[in-house]
Order: structure tokens, then C-alpha cells, then sequence
């Protein structure tokens, strides 16, 4: 019987699911895309998960495509690799109806570093990195990674970053806003707990609806992104979480959201 590639950990309401092949660097194979999609899925679908946390065992986050799985062997079709896999990932991650955390914990590389970037928030041990790693092996830069790059740190870094290579520490990533915060290695899991903590406590509808906006405005125009936000609000303004949140900040007391 094989070794799961995904271990599931849920504490309140966060669910932490960490890629554990770390002998590999926690390299994609294909079972591992289906155990982390099938994860995802059972996150999205539990009604007491609030946040999720993705993170690496070892000394790796996610080295990217394991280039000894046959599915990545040359002479196969990397486009029906990329469709039937990370495609059906990154959208996954991008529609969860929970906030995403990435705790990066060691390099991140190619489709690992991208996969990291497609979560809403990623924290970064110190001694991280990223890298686009696909011009070193003759390729263009996959996993969403075309349409975050150039998003996170403009377009004359991304063009950089995509043909070099080059490996970019977590802190360097974080101050050019490629990331949200670097920390101490020992501090990242207490950091992306707290984190994750805070925001399954938070109005978890409002929340999604955050990503929905700030994603969809980047393909619009001031006048269609002012109709977005008209449309949410209209939305959320009759929720649950919004009435307990004014009436809450009316009775100073802390709110119980419960929206999802």
C-alpha cells in the first residue's frame, strides 16, 4: 500500500494540510495532485472549515514537477499534463469558499513556487525562496504563474524573474511584494496558525467575496469595478455576518460570524 502523499490536520477551524513527500523535496507526481485536489475539495466542502493552511513536510515547500513521474517523461504532452493537473489545482485554490494560507518552509520552486503564489496569503520562513524554474529546463512558466507574476511584482520583474530563474529569498520576495510577510523559521508554523486563526473568526463570506473583487478588478475598468462592489455589498449587506457585525460594533461586544 503506498504512503499517502497529503496529511490532513484539523484543529477548530483550520484544516492544515501539508505536502508530505520530503524525500522528494514534495515534488508533484501525479498521485500527489490528486490527493491534494481531493483534500481541497473535502475542505471546501465541510462546513466547519473556516481557513486552510498549505505547507510542506522537510526541508522543502514544493520543488515543483517531479521530472521521474511518467507523466512529465519527454516525449509526453506537457499541455494535457498541465490541463488534466495543475489547471484543475489552481483553480481549485483560487475558488476555495475559505481563505488559503501558504506557510513556505523551504525552497519553492516552478509550479511549487506558483502554487504558493495562487494562495490568498503566503508566509515565508526566512530561509525560503522562490524560484521560476522553468527556463532552466527549456520551458515558460506555468501554474498561473504568467498571470500572478507580473500582478505581485509588475511586469519588468516578472519578465525577470520568468527568463533568469533566478532564486529569490523569502525576504527579498516580501519586499518586493511578491509575498505578505517572511518570518523566522521557527516562527512560521505559530505564525501561520495565528494567522489562519484569526481569519476562521473573521467573516469568512466577506472574505472570499475580497478575493472575488480584487481578482475580478484587474481585468476592468474603474466604472466596472465600481458595479462589482455595488453588486457585493448588495449581496453581503443583507448576510448574516454583516447585521452581527453592526450590531456587535453597536453593543461593543466581539461578533460571532457564522456566514460561510
Amino acid at each position: 500500500m503506498t504512503e499517502p502523499t497529503i496529511s490532513v490536520n484539523q484543529a477548530g477551524g483550520v484544516t492544515t494540510l501539508t505536502l508530505s513527500r520530503p524525500a522528494a523535496m514534495n515534488s508533484f507526481t501525479s498521485a500527489m495532485h490528486a490527493e491534494l485536489l481531493a483534500a481541497l475539495n473535502a475542505a471546501a466542502n465541510d462546513a466547519s472549515v473556516r481557513c486552510v493552511i498549505i505547507t510542506g513536510a522537510g526541508r522543502g515547500f514544493c520543488a515543483g514537477q517531479d521530472l521521474s513521474d511518467p507523466a512529465a517523461a519527454p516525449g509526453q504532452d506537457l499541455g494535457k499534463l498541465i490541463e488534466a493537473n495543475y489547471a484543475p489545482l489552481v483553480e481549485r485554490v483560487r475558488s476555495m469558499p475559505v481563505p488559503v494560507i501558504a506557510a513556505v518552509n523551504g525552497v519553492a520552486a516552478g509550479a511549487g513556487a506558483n502554487l504558493a503564489l495562487c494562495c490568498d496569503l503566503v508566509i515565508a520562513a526566512r530561509s525560503a525562496s522562490f524560484i521560476q524554474a522553468f527556463s532552466k529546463i527549456g520551458l515558460v512558466v506555468d501554474t498561473g504563474g504568467t498571470w500572478l507574476l507580473p500582478r505581485l511584482v509588475g511586469s519588468a520583474r516578472a519578465m525577470g524573474l520568468a527568463m533568469l530563474g533566478d532564486k529569490v529569498p523569502a525576504a527579498d520576495a516580501a519586499q518586493m511584494g511578491m509575498i505578505w510577510q517572511c518570518v523566522d523559521d521557527a516562527a512560521l508554523l505559530d505564525t501561520a496558525n495565528a494567522l489562519a486563526t484569526r481569519l476562521a473568526g473573521m467573516p469568512t463570506r466577506a472574505l472570499v467575496a475580497t478575493r472575488q473583487a480584487l481578482t475580478a478588478a484587474q481585468g476592468m475598468d474603474m466604472r466596472q469595478a465600481l458595479q462589482l462592489e455595488a453588486s457585493l455589498q448588495s449581496e453581503l449587506g443583507s448576510a448574516h455576518d454583516y447585521l452581527e457585525g453592526v450590531d456587535a460594533f453597536r453593543n461593543k461586544r466581539a461578533p460571532t460570524f457564522s456566514d460561510r
